[in-house]
């Protein structure tokens, strides 16, 4: 199967701070906010939302088509990237930005405050898919993740216009998106990904309601952190998966991608939606318990330890069987998810 990400293509600044922040609002000063918090530690790593879904599709045994722009600074980090199994033939290089930052601090509980500066992402929508498809092969599923909201918006109606499935992946964009803009994305999306905060987010900026989404969609995915994730398809039940448990939480960075990843890894290995998010959710727990979004260990052993002990051993036999690369399918089929 062949997947082409698209979105943004980062460096991460990761800071820590040894606090609360809600400790530090006063409820009665919102208004004027001027905060300081003091880190602990600096983590400089290699991220990007597109970056970081095309590597954990890769070291689970497919060849992604990474599609974004990237700056003057990106040849080391393409380098990695190919090393790790991501096509990277697709990124637009700018020839005067940087790639783009994304600094983000976070407390002890898990809190996160974070600026994106977008810097060369914001000539993504230089980018043809018309023309990745012709030098690197018609993609099965594009994946249209938070980029630059006209490369967003282009890649979609790309999709559209030659008939390729597509998944919808607005995430952080969606604050600054149109109503128009956001129904653009989703409309007639094969999967929709968002977690809990955007998915309110997602309903209040389309003005539809969730039925309303759902016959637009085939599938919409509602992660939760550690309360799992939620998948719900028009006219079928509900399905709920229960998150990965560990007790070595260090950073929820990325952890979202990681999801992203195994579910669309499990699918084009025609695992049906729940065993899906189960290896989802596997490989985001490997995730959260690594600094950084692209430096974690992974083996099948361990993931399907992971699922085991959290979901039973029929769960383990049921992922196994399709976690070797040589068994990737070369077809995405609609079935898989519907």
């Amino acid at each position: 199967m062949r997947i082409a990400v698209t979105g943004s293509i980062a460096t991460d600044h990761l800071l820590s701070f040894p606090g609360r922040f809600t400790e530090q609002f006063v409820a009665d000063r919102l208004d004027r906010v001027s905060l300081s918090f003091l880190a602990d530690s600096l983590q400089v790593r290699r991220g990007g939302v597109a970056a970081n879904i095309a590597l954990g599709l890769a070291r689970l045994g497919l060849t992604p088509v990474l599609v974004g722009a990237a700056g003057t600074d990106f040849a080391e980090y393409a380098d990695w990237l190919r090393a790790n199994g991501v096509a990277t033939d697709a990124v637009l290089v700018s020839e005067t930005l940087h790639t783009a930052r994304f600094v983000c601090t976070t407390d002890l509980d898990h809190n996160q405050i974070a600026t994106f500066y977008a810097g060369a992402m914001a000539e993504a929508s230089r980018i043809s898919l018309v023309d990745v498809a012709e030098r690197t092969g018609r993609p099965d599923l594009v994946i249209v993740g938070p980029n630059d909201p006209d490369a967003m918006l282009r890649h979609t109606d790309e999709c559209r216009q030659q008939g390729i499935p597509f998944a919808a992946d607005p995430s952080q964009q969606l604050a600054r998106l149109t109503t128009e803009q956001v129904r653009q994305l989703v409309d007639g999306a094969r999967l929709l990904f968002t977690n809990h905060y955007e998915a309110a987010l997602l309903l209040e900026r389309t003005g539809w309601s969730e039925d309303e989404v759902l016959q637009r969609t085939g599938a919409w995915l509602v992660t939760r952190g550690a309360d799992g994730v939620d998948i719900a398809r028009a006219g079928r039940e509900r399905l709920h998966v229960d998150a990965v448990p560990t007790d070595r939480a260090v950073d929820p960075t990325g952890v979202g991608d990681a999801f992203r990843a195994g579910f669309l890894a499990g699918t084009a290995r025609e695992l049906a939606p729940e065993r899906a998010a189960r290896l989802g959710c596997a490989l985001a727990t490997v995730v959260l318990e690594t600094v950084g979004t692209q430096e974690y260990a992974l083996t099948p052993a361990d993931l399907l330890r992971r699922i085991e002990a959290a979901y039973g051993p029929a769960a383990a036999r049921e992922t196994g069987p399709g976690l070797g690369p040589d068994r990737t399918p070369s077809n995405f089929k609609q079935e898989a998810i519907a």
